[in-house]
């Protein structure tokens, strides 16, 4: 049976494919051309796709600088290695409200190699950033989507997509690419109320949403019908949905694979307490220690939010 692809090889090619259109796309590296797989880009392309060393600072500071000459540039890092180059993420991209793309791959738990390369902390550290756009896709349909929007000369401000490390779910990947608007999440699946009392929605952001729609199957054998929305952004969130969750069901579930600390099950109360929302709402995510190794499967599920856990 034919395999999904990693999310790191859905973003190389479709960077290509973008790049063959587009003459203002540029890529650039810190030292992971494999890992991230900028090299097929590197191949085709070795005068627009660049491997700036571990020098994480130099990669975004350089990307801004070509982005102030009209340029479109993928800054393709681990996520956990953006940390090393917050500084310059706020004061050389988002204080001058530059359109660099920060494709973060290895968002969330990485598995084996540890608590150093888990990506844990970048909706938490990115969506308090003012002028950020903050995305994370539940498929590699979505990832292209969302890779293919950021590119428009329409999008005018620093767009992060954050994906995982591994595979993704859709073996015939390569769908045509659509502009996403902005902010605007999806309803996946409208939640019935019957006697079972089935008020309660599951809000999940980036590929995890897989296992709330995991748990959404198996659950409809027990007779229990929850709503299921994608967010898609962090950043803006989209508020209509918001209201209307918060509306239509009592009870919200939150999924996510960041840290339950600031990240986007607190963006959402945020929300709540603004508007007024009393519901009850149960975060799901990375919990506040320090995750060791393990495969990403043992870890979502040590961590409370794989399918069995939803």
């Amino acid at each position: 049976l034919p395999q999904p692809p990693k999310y790191q090889d859905v973003f190389g090619h479709t960077i290509v494919e973008l790049a063959e259109k587009n003459e203002k796309i540029f890529g650039i590296t810190p030292a992971m051309p494999s890992g991230s797989s900028l090299k097929y880009m590197m191949d085709k392309m070795p005068d627009r796709a660049f491997d700036v060393g571990i020098a994480e600072q130099h990669a975004v500071t350089g990307s801004a600088g070509m982005a102030t000459q009209g340029m479109k540039v993928f800054c393709n890092v681990y996520s956990s290695f953006l940390q090393r180059a917050y500084d310059q993420v706020i004061h050389d991209v988002a204080i001058q409200q530059l359109p660099v793309i920060f494709c973060l791959d290895r968002a969330g738990l990485v598995g084996d190699d540890g608590p150093t390369h888990h990506g844990c902390y970048d909706i938490a550290y990115l969506r308090c950033i003012p002028n950020m756009i903050l995305s994370a896709p539940m498929n590699e349909s979505e990832l292209r989507n969302l890779m293919y929007t950021a590119q428009l000369d329409s999008t005018k401000n620093p767009f992060a997509i954050r994906y995982p490390r591994g595979e993704g779910v859709m073996p015939e990947w390569k769908t045509e690419m659509k502009e996403i608007e902005i902010g605007k999440g999806r309803k996946l699946t409208a939640g019935s109320r019957g006697k079972e009392g089935n008020d309660i929605a599951i809000l999940s952001f980036g590929h995890p949403g897989n296992f709330a729609a995991a748990a959404i199957r198996d659950l409809k054998n027990d007779g229990i019908h929850p709503g299921h929305y994608d967010l898609r952004f962090a950043k803006p969130l989209d508020e209509a949905l918001l209201h209307e969750a918060c509306q239509q069901y009592e009870k919200l579930i939150t999924v996510e694979d960041g840290t339950v600390k600031g990240g986007i099950g607190s963006a959402i109360l945020e929300f709540m307490a603004e508007h007024g929302y009393k519901n009850e709402v149960r975060i799901l995510g990375i919990p506040d220690r320090l995750v060791e190794h393990g495969t990403p499967k043992e870890l979502h599920k040590e961590c409370g939010y794989d399918a069995a856990a939803i």
